[in-house]
């Protein structure tokens, strides 16, 4: 988190599909939220993934990196699709690049079910009513980095190996962000692990509760990933602020979506390292309607609004965004994907509606 700057600085890499229009929507909000507070905002844009594959250029191009590394902040519209399957470079290596350059540790993803919308989640109304979860997952370790991995022999003799490491200085750092981001919610961190079978969730455990003890003003708890995914299910509202390991948070955020019933609601953050923040929303480049005027924007408006909490420090800012938001879904201007019949253009002009009466 950083003190809030007079000018932003801001690198949008519209990406692929339906990336350019929600990307749209979303500085549209953005334009409309800073308007009387005294910041400037500077954009501009550079492609990446499919875009740039389609220039000829590598899926993270070295003007569109450099361009990130000197912003405060960088917003994604979305990257893929089947149109690249069978090239010789995949769009995806260039988000995945790109995280790993920036020194993004950590995944901040709230999954937060706005009233009016309890009828598109997969659990009953009552279960998911009021629901408002932060996950937070380490980014960069685990046995997605470890080493060896690989697989080896012939058939009926193939072996394979994923390593799952960490380090408590990995641990350390991403337990601080959830206790800084819990500290401005309920204060309430549950730290998910498998501590009864790995070493690595043993030491985790070891290192939360430390962490813990010098963040007196939060309640920490520990929760083994199976029970927690039960849990989560059944009781969503007992959560607020979710911390984990690598693989275990992108099963559980996964299964989070579950609680909203749609990815389109879904925002998400990527930082804690020296670099800027990387926000995006959940959702895919859905090639299928790109186009169209369609897609759902919301999840790219949402993270416009951790945009404004964590990287200007203006959490002010970032709640008329969220009322904005929750107003204009209570007024059933929604998408086709929520069952409404507004465009992405319509969606983004109620919200923007609704900052500009607020002032």
């Amino acid at each position: 988190m950083t003190s809030s700057p007079r000018r932003l600085r801001l690198a949008v890499l519209p990406g692929d599909g339906v990336g350019p229009e929600v990307t749209e929507a979303a500085l549209q909000v953005l334009a409309s939220a800073l308007a009387e507070s005294g910041i400037g905002l500077e954009v501009t844009r550079h492609p990446i993934g499919g875009a740039a594959l389609d220039q000829g250029l590598d899926p993270l191009p070295a003007p569109t990196f450099k361009a990130a590394r000197e912003a405060d902040a960088v917003f994604l519209g979305a990257v893929g699709g089947p149109r690249w399957d069978s090239g010789p470079a995949r769009p995806e290596a260039g988000l995945l690049q790109l995280r790993r350059q920036l020194g993004a540790f950590a995944n901040v993803r709230p999954v937060r079910v706005l009233e009016g919308l309890e009828e598109f989640s997969a659990l009953r109304p009552e279960v998911v009513r009021g629901a408002d979860v932060l996950f937070v997952r380490e980014l960069t370790g685990g046995a997605y980095f470890g080493r060896p991995q690989g697989r080896a022999g012939a058939a009926p003799g193939r072996r394979a190996v994923d390593t799952t490491e960490y380090s408590e200085a990995e641990i350390v750092r991403v337990l601080e962000v959830a206790f800084r981001l819990a500290r401005e919610r309920s204060r309430r961190v549950v730290s998910v692990d498998k501590a009864n079978v790995l070493a690595t969730s043993r030491l985790w455990r070891e290192v939360a509760s430390e962490v813990g003890r010098r963040h007196p003003e939060c309640e920490l708890e520990h929760c083994l990933v199976d029970s927690f995914a039960l849990r989560l299910l059944l009781r969503p509202t007992d959560f607020d602020v979710v911390v984990t390991e690598n693989l275990f948070g992108d099963i559980l955020t996964d299964e989070a979506a579950a609680l909203p019933g749609t990815l389109g609601l879904l925002p998400s953050a990527s930082g804690g390292g020296e670099g800027p923040w990387l926000f995006e929303p959940v959702h895919g480049s859905a090639p299928d309607i790109a186009g169209r005027g369609i897609a759902n924007p919301l999840g790219a408006i949402l993270a416009i609004s951790m945009l404004l909490r964590l990287s200007l420090d203006r959490p002010d800012l970032g709640a008329a965004v969220e009322d904005a938001v929750a107003g204009t879904v209570g007024d059933r201007c929604l998408t086709p994907d929520l069952g409404g019949r507004a465009t992405t253009s319509e969606v983004a002009e109620q919200v923007v509606g609704r900052l500009a009466a607020r002032r």
